[in-house]
């Protein structure tokens, strides 16, 4: 019953404020073609990326987990001109579809996909520097994302914005002994980022067509907590 309210909710909100949408719709095609699992953000959540990224006022984006590029695309979207997206992928046959989804978006001089391990392509980009990133998104393998997010601090500013997806899975958040090595991954990397001075941090649960989950976010140097 809670299912299929929050599916037809979200799709209520996505006809009104979303309507048709031939890149993205493209997308989702293009990666159902290739084999792609159908894990990409939901359309409202992604129109939220690209708002984000708008009210950040986002000059430099990175995404980690490329996936189909959909939420690259969205990510992109709320860029300005001379904007910069650099997505890390570790499938090349992944990065191979999203790269083609991002050139149908009009985004291939914007977004560049690095193929490979994040936690080998992390410190290369960071050698690399490019100079601090205003917004993270991570959407990643969940084992890692205690250092993912680390690196994403590092590779931060004051006031930047980081995201990580997916850290409520439908309540398991709440299991202490889980075995599932994703749950474990996320509560690692929540009590990390809760001792973390760095950053504050939230966790907003959601529900919608992709169910019961939700995601943290933090802001570098923001000292809102007590």
């Amino acid at each position: 019953m809670h299912d299929r309210i929050w599916t037809a909710v979200d799709e209520f909100a996505a006809g009104l404020f979303l309507g048709h949408d031939e890149v993205l719709e493209s997308t989702l095609r293009a990666s159902a073609d290739a084999g792609l699992p159908a894990i990409q953000v939901s359309p409202c959540h992604g129109m939220m990326l690209c708002l984000i990224a708008k009210a950040v006022g986002a000059q430099r984006i990175l995404e980690i987990g490329t996936l189909g590029g959909y939420s690259a695309i969205c990510l992109g979207r709320g860029l300005p001109p001379g904007g910069r997206l650099i997505t890390l992928e570790v499938d090349p046959r992944h990065a191979k579809v999203a790269r083609a989804n991002l050139a149908r978006a009009g985004l291939e001089g914007v977004a560049e996909i690095r193929i490979g391990r994040a936690l080998q392509t992390l410190p290369q980009l960071a050698t690399e520097n490019p100079g601090p990133f205003d917004l993270t998104f991570i959407d990643a393998d969940k084992e890692h994302i205690a250092e993912y997010f680390d690196w994403a601090v590092r590779l931060s500013r004051p006031g930047s914005m980081i995201l990580v997806d997916n850290v409520v899975r439908e309540g398991a958040l709440l299991e202490a002994q889980s075995i599932d090595p994703a749950v474990r991954g996320v509560r690692r990397f929540l009590e990390q980022a809760a001792r973390d001075t760095r950053i504050s941090a939230t966790v907003i649960q959601t529900v919608g067509v992709k169910k019961y989950d939700g995601f943290a976010m933090a802001v570098v140097g923001a000292g809102c907590a007590k």
